[in-house]
Order: structure tokens, then C-alpha cells, then sequence
């Protein structure tokens, strides 16, 4: 652009397509958006690093056909603006030849063979979120990959997870990380094996009947002193970073300077198109927004009109819109923290459209009732409110969990290390974590579990420490314990049905014994009918006397005090219960739960 446009002319253009390095045909197309640039230039092994000019468009917008250019060469735009010159990686490359490094032109082409996977509905979904560099690490000295990841698929399709949440992915300045410090959101991290491992690690999934949803991170980019978008074509205002990023007061993070101008037409369309990327281009199946409470408000404050950026809350309305039009059934979810309806409220009433979003009161409420063994220190009442609560009057509008990436660490660690601290999978901490488990698949919502989870991993969680797979062999009674859970959860023995359902009555609380139980339903009935005793206190019922729903026999579908999921269980053996004139008596293990239901 030539000099002298005001910013305010900058801000009310409007994009294009074809933003990027793209093959066609006979060579690579390059466009980049720079509009205070003097002169722009592409250099790349395809030209032995020379510099062949880009044409401005005379919109902001540089671009130019190199003939003869191929996927595999790097590249670099290099920008002049006055006598400063700036040697910048494409905000747009799809690959990295390390981090930091000199972007890949990448092709399009990818075999997909015959995937036409669609996710199972909503309320049949278990996720599972994982990191990729930790997840499976076969070499200590080395992160894992996705095609490390790829190898334990079938250990997920075997504990019945149908849709995986993969941490960040995006291509990042260190070696090692959580994800959510990305330079480049366009790129796929190439230690973990870059874009055509992520597509094979997609397509593998599919094939075990598990979708992917990815964690995208649009609040900040940075940090601010390593990114190339930083005043990426020389502009900035008061020392901010230039036309990617507001340049005032609003530009301002937890994590730097290094908040998207959400109000920028071109930035705007920057974050759409990656969101149609990941979506249709990567098929992935859902998407996880990080931290939508610092997207829609300067200082991370709910129902805060000094700091809210209603261009942000657009923003996030036209990404969930998008997704739909995309793939009607994609799963996106926000991690907003402040428990507001309109996160998950329809566009059309003024929300932001998410589909659902994570529960952050769940897992706290598992650990104020699961820390003890001491009936006088448990405390159920936050809990309770936690069984039944939901968004919209839709109880999938939330994501409840007992462990997360955030829950696991930050100062805290893992459920069962938080409640048996330096034996994190003793006794009480497996029983304790059954427990947990169970509630966590019988209570409303989308259940997740976290990397790990299913056989009692220890410790917090960090970006260097792989799982300990030897432990799933030790405790594969804990882990077909989450297995046994997950089947009655998706109803796959046709003897669970209300599960699956919206509702649940918590039919007895009893404060002195430490003793609940609820009554989830869909339709009512024989096999749909499912209740939950959870005995939290340290005794041995022997004729617990208790009202169910419909008289007759009912199968005890899962006891957390099974020996087959550890031998030194001290199993109470009960598989049938009669109810009469509609109340049980029950033998109720201490510390147990018990999921009963009625056969057809």
C-alpha cells in the first residue's frame, strides 16, 4: 500500500481468497497482506534465495505467480518499509522446516481414501484430550508424534472413546510445550511430524470410528519478542505489535501484548479461515476455543461492559456459524470459566453459539467429596448442585471432567494424586478414583477424561513427562473398570438408556451415612431406567433400605468394588436387587458405587 493511507482506510478493507502460498498448476501463487510495506518480495530455494518482487494490489494485498516454484522449497517474504527490511515467514505457511525456521510451500494433496466419517451424536460422545508430545514418548530423549499417537489408537477404541481433544498443534518458537504459546496458527508443529502426520493421524482415527477435536488458541499469539507477526510489516502504534494486533490499552494479555485485532477486517478473516482450514481441509470434527473469557474481554471479566470487545463476540458468533455451515454436526467448545449461558445460547438469540462448554465446578466438586475417608470432612452440597446443573436447559452444553491439562497442573496435579499425595494409585486413590469415574459417566453432559486417567497416572502434568504406559498394564483392571463405564454411558449393551437422556432426579440423599443416589432416564422403562448409589462413607450396609423407580428385579451393571478391577477390592457381592411395594433393601460397600438397571 502506498504511504499515506490512515489506518482507519487500512481497517475498512475488506480480504480476498487465495491468501498464502498455494500450488497452481506450473508454480506456487504467493499473496500476503501488508499494507504499509514500501515493496514486497518473495525469496525461496526455488529462486536461490534472489528476490522476485510481489505487485501491490492496491488494497493492502501483495502477490505474484512464480513459475516453476513446488511444494517442499522454502520461503520467505521479505518487506521493505522505508529503509527498514524485514525477513518474514508467510502468516499462512502450512509447514516449518524447524521453529524458528524458513517456511515449506506444502501441497494440497492428501489421500484420504475412503473417509466419510460423521461423529456419533452428542450425547453418545467420551472424549479424551491429550498432548501430543507426552502422550506416547517410546524415546525419553524425543517428543511424541502423531504417529506415535497413532499407535496407541487402538487402546482409546478398546476403552470406547469416540472423540479425541488434542492440545494445541500449532508450529511453536520451543521445542516442547503445552501449545498455547503458537507462532503460527496456520502450521502444524514439525517435530510432532507437521501437517501430513497430523491429516495421516486424523484419517487413522476416523478409521477406529474416533473424531478429532483440535484446541485452537485465538486470544493471544506470541510471545510478543519471537513472533514474526509482530510488526509484521513495519507499522505499529505506541511500541505495540502493528497491524495483526490492536495497538492500545486492548492489546494487552496474561500472556503479552499479543491480543488479535478482533475488529480488523483482514485479522478477522486471518482466524475465520483457519477455523475453515482445521474444518474442512484437515476434517477435523470439532474445535475448542482456549480461553474465550480474555477473546471477549480485555481483563478476563465476566458481565464487564468497560473491557468487553463486542468485534470479539461477532467474531466468535461468525466462527460458530462458519463451523455449522461447514459440518452441521462439529462439536466447538469454549473454555470461558465464567459459567454464562450465552457462550452456549444460539446466535440467533444474541449468543456467542459454542455448542458446549468445559465445567470447571465439576472437578472441584469431586475433590471436596472424594479427599477423605473421614464421613465428618465430606462435603456432598457443591457436588449436588454439580449432578444436576446445565446450560440452556441442555445439560450437553457442558464438557465435565475430573482432570484436565489446567485441573492437573498449575500449581495442582492429578485427582488421584491431589487426594494420596506421593501414592497417587494406592488403594484409597484407585477406589477413590472409581468413584470419581462413575459419576463422572452417569451425571448429564459430555464426559472427558484426560491422558492417562483410565490407569491411574501420577504425579501433575507438564510438557516433558510422558505417560507411564507400563501402568496400564498394572492396572488394566482400572482401566476396564473406565471401559465398563463408558459402554453403560453410550448404552452400547442396550441396558442403559438413560444415560444417554437430559434428565436425573436425585431420588435420596442421606447426610449421616454419606449416601446418594439419582435416577437418570430418556424414555422410562426396562433397559432406559438406570439409578446410582454411591455410598461416599467408610460403612458396609448390610440392608440398605432404599425406594427405586418400577418394582421387579434390577442388575447391578457395574460395582466399583469388583475384584476383577483390583484384587484387593474387598468386593460386597451383589448382582441382583428386588424391589417390593417400591423399596430395596441393598448391601452397600463402603466407599462403592452401584449402577443398577432393569433388563427389556
Amino acid at each position: 500500500m502506498a504511504a499515506g493511507i490512515s489506518i482507519i482506510e487500512v481497517m475498512s478493507r475488506k480480504t480476498k481468497k487465495d491468501v498464502g502460498a498455494l500450488v497452481r498448476g506450473s508454480g506456487v501463487s504467493f499473496r500476503v497482506w501488508a499494507p504499509f510495506a514500501h515493496s514486497v518480495a518473495v525469496s525461496g530455494s526455488f529462486n536461490d534465495w534472489a528476490e522476485h518482487p510481489l505487485e501491490s494490489e492496491n488494497d493492502g494485498y501483495w502477490a505474484v505467480f512464480v513459475e516453476g516454484a513446488e511444494p517442499g522449497q522454502e520461503y520467505k517474504f521479505v518487506i521493505k518499509n522505508g529503509d527498514n527490511v524485514y525477513h518474514r515467514n508467510d502468516p499462512r505457511a502450512l509447514h516449518f522446516t524447524t521453529t524458528p525456521g524458513n517456511a515449506v510451500i506444502a501441497s494440497s494433496n492428501f489421500d484420504w481414501e475412503d473417509d466419510a466419517f460423521t461423529p456419533i451424536p452428542l450425547e453418545e460422545q467420551v472424549i479424551y484430550e491429550l498432548h501430543v508430545g507426552t502422550f506416547n514418548r517410546p524415546d525419553p530423549a524425543i517428543i511424541g508424534t502423531f504417529q506415535d499417537m497413532c499407535d496407541k489408537l487402538d487402546h482409546l477404541a478398546g476403552l470406547g472413546v469416540n472423540m479425541i481433544e488434542v492440545m494445541p498443534i500449532g508450529s511453536m518458537l520451543m521445542d516442547r510445550g503445552w501449545g498455547y504459546a503458537i507462532d503460527y496458527i496456520y502450521a502444524v508443529e514439525s517435530l510432532y511430524g507437521g501437517r501430513h502426520g497430523f491429516l495421516q493421524f486424523v484419517k487413522a482415527a476416523h478409521k477406529r470410528g474416533i473424531g478429532i477435536i483440535l484446541d485452537v488458541v485465538y486470544n493471544h499469539f506470541g510471545p510478543d519478542e519471537n513472533l514474526d507477526l509482530w510488526q509484521f510489516d513495519g507499522w505499529q502504534e505506541n511500541g505495540k505489535g502493528g497491524i495483526y494486533f490492536y495497538n492500545d490499552w486492548r492489546a494487552e494479555t496474561p500472556w503479552g501484548s499479543t491480543r488479535p485485532d478482533f475488529g480488523r477486517e483482514e485479522v478477522r478473516q486471518y482466524l475465520l479461515d483457519n477455523v475453515k482450514m482445521w474444518l474442512e481441509d484437515c476434517r477435523v470434527d470439532g474445535l475448542r476455543f482456549d480461553s474465550t473469557i480474555y477473546i471477549r474481554n480485555v481483563k478476563g471479566y465476566n458481565n464487564d461492559p468497560s473491557n468487553d470487545l463486542p468485534e470479539a463476540w461477532s467474531l466468535l458468533q461468525q466462527a460458530n456459524e462458519l463451523s455449522k455451515k461447514i459440518n452441521p454436526a462439529a462439536l466447538t467448545i469454549a473454555e470461558d470459566v465464567a459459567d454464562n449461558e450465552y457462550i452456549v445460547k444460539p446466535t440467533s438469540e444474541g449468543g456467542a453459539g459454542f455448542v458446549s462448554q468445559w465445567e470447571l465446578g465439576f472437578p472441584h466438586s469431586l475433590r471436596e467429596a472424594l479427599h477423605s475417608n473421614n464421613p465428618a470432612d465430606i462435603n456432598l452440597s457443591e457436588l449436588m448442585t454439580q449432578l444436576t446443573r446445565r446450560f440452556i436447559d441442555n445439560p450437553f452444553s457442558r464438557i465435565i471432567y475430573i482432570d484436565s491439562h489446567d485441573t492437573a497442573a498449575n500449581g495442582s496435579a492429578r485427582f488421584n494424586e491431589v487426594i494420596s499425595p506421593d501414592a497417587a494409585d494406592n488403594l484409597f486413590a484407585r477406589r477413590q478414583s472409581l468413584i470419581a469415574a462413575a459419576l463422572l459417566f452417569t451425571t448429564p453432559g459430555i464426559p472427558m477424561l484426560f491422558q492417562g486417567e483410565e490407569f491411574m497416572e501420577s504425579g501433575s502434568f507438564s510438557d516433558w513427562q510422558s505417560l507411564d504406559w507400563d501402568k496400564a498394564v498394572k492396572h488394566a483392571g482400572i482401566v476396564q473398570a473406565h471401559a465398563d463405564l463408558i459402554a453403560l454411558r453410550k448404552n452400547a449393551g442396550g441396558v442403559s438408556a438413560g444415560l444417554t437422556g437430559c434428565d436425573i432426579n436425585i431420588m435420596h440423599f442421606d447426610e449421616d451415612n454419606k449416601v446418594i443416589a439419582y435416577h437418570r432416564w430418556k424414555k422410562g422403562g426396562p433397559a432406559d431406567d438406570v439409578v446410582v448409589i454411591v455410598n461416599f462413607g467408610d460403612k458396609l450396609h448390610v440392608e440398605y433400605l432404599l425406594g427405586l423407580p418400577r418394582n421387579g428385579n434390577w442388575r447391578v451393571r457395574f460395582n466399583s468394588t469388583a475384584k476383577a478391577y483390583s484384587p484387593d477390592f474387598k468386593e460386597a457381592g451383589v448382582a441382583e436387587v428386588m424391589v417390593e411395594n417400591g423399596t430395596a433393601s441393598i448391601v452397600l460397600p463402603p466407599a462403592s458405587v452401584l449402577i443398577l438397571s432393569q433388563d427389556k
